[in-house]
């Protein structure tokens, strides 16, 4: 089945987890990370989420699995050791309407969780269509290799200049052209390289002013 990739903003919205052991902890973690309001319901929680518990970070509905518990969630995953279960959970999901990822039960899902590489606001998704998670994470830490940190600085600044430029009411052929030269000058290996003289020379060519080494990490600072 061909799966519609997409990026959704969770921040303040409530997920709920069925299953505590190591491979709903890390689901858990994945979902804090991205701001969702979690909570958990577990015949046995690992000690890092009865941490996670008792810090008030995610929220523990009890032992057993209700229907009610996931009124209102955004979405649902069911993380236990339990088939019979899991596909419990994504049939009530289902008919309430809510996105369910049961692991390892494709069948049982109406979303897929990709393998993900991050380097600050640039987000690389890989997906096999639940054919071969093993792939697809090879595939992301192949990756990682190609895409370092560096893109992260660079987007960082990229975001700064590209305010900056907006502002300065060229025409849009002319805002284009700014933005294409930055793409594609050497200042992502020179970034990985830390030649910041060279970079602070690069842009003042390409933005037709004075920018210094200094301006540089005020930006980068900045975020």
């Amino acid at each position: 089945m061909p799966y519609y990739p997409i990026l959704v903003d969770l921040t303040g919205k409530k997920a709920v987890v069925v299953g505590g052991g190591q491979v709903g902890q890390r689901k858990i973690e994945t979902l804090l990370k991205y701001g969702a309001k979690v909570q958990v319901i577990s015949m046995e929680l690992t000690s890092e989420l009865r941490r996670y518990v008792e810090e008030g970070e995610i929220t523990y509905l009890g032992r057993e699995f209700k229907r009610e518990h996931i009124d209102g969630a955004f979405l649902v995953i069911a993380a236990t050791d339990d088939p019979s279960l899991n596909h419990d959970v994504s049939a009530c999901a289902r008919e309430k309407g809510i996105l369910v990822n049961a692991v390892d039960q494709p069948l049982d899902c109406t979303f897929i969780v990709p393998s993900i590489l991050k380097r600050g606001d640039l987000v690389i998704a890989v997906s096999t269509s639940g054919k071969s998670p093993t792939i697809a994470k090879k595939i992301r830490k192949d990756l990682e290799n190609r895409y370092g940190r560096e893109y992260e600085i660079f987007l960082v600044l990229l975001g700064k200049l590209r305010g900056e430029v907006l502002r300065k009411g060229f025409s849009q052929e002319e805002n284009k052209g700014i933005f294409e030269r930055l793409v594609n000058s050497p200042i992502l290996e020179m970034m990985r390289k830390e030649e910041w003289d060279g970079i602070a020379l690069l842009l003042t060519e390409i933005l037709h002013r004075p920018i210094s080494k200094e301006k540089i990490f005020e930006y980068l600072k900045a975020e």
